[in-house]
């Protein structure tokens, strides 16, 4: 098992990735690595994190604004080769279809449950290695 997953975070709000971060905790299961976060507030250090590579899982904000997770979801999708997972924070149940439309690989609800934050992020976690062993 690699020594640490990098989980890129996307949010302009503070507070929601600090929900996200205290979450997903040091490790959101235990057959998964721990996490490091690399923390963006604006759709260019997302970008950039990206072309650098080293991202194991983008958890985006549906929220966010100007440039929202899921317009930011389907623009890595179409442009980052092998783009990692994402998983979006949508603001309400009713937004998944958006989810959907964005291609995101799964989407949960604000605020941040912990239980079900870390399950989505640790099964995303599993795909992603799984496939780059």
């Amino acid at each position: 098992m690699q020594p640490t997953a990098t989980v890129l975070v996307y949010s302009d709000n503070a507070h929601t990735r600090e929900q996200v971060r205290l979450a997903a905790g040091r490790r959101p299961a235990a057959d998964v690595p721990p996490v490091e976060f690399l923390e963006c507030a604006t759709l260019p250090a997302v970008l950039d994190a990206l072309e650098h590579g080293g991202v194991d899982v983008c958890v985006l904000d549906g929220e966010t604004a100007p440039a929202g997770g899921m317009g930011v979801c389907r623009q890595i999708k179409d442009e980052i080769f092998r783009c990692p997972p994402v998983l979006v924070l949508i603001g309400r149940p009713q937004d998944a279809w958006l989810a959907t439309w964005s291609r995101a690989d799964a989407a949960v609800t604000l605020p941040v449950e912990p239980v079900e934050f870390a399950d989505s992020l640790a099964a995303l976690l599993r795909t992603r290695l799984s496939v780059g062993a």
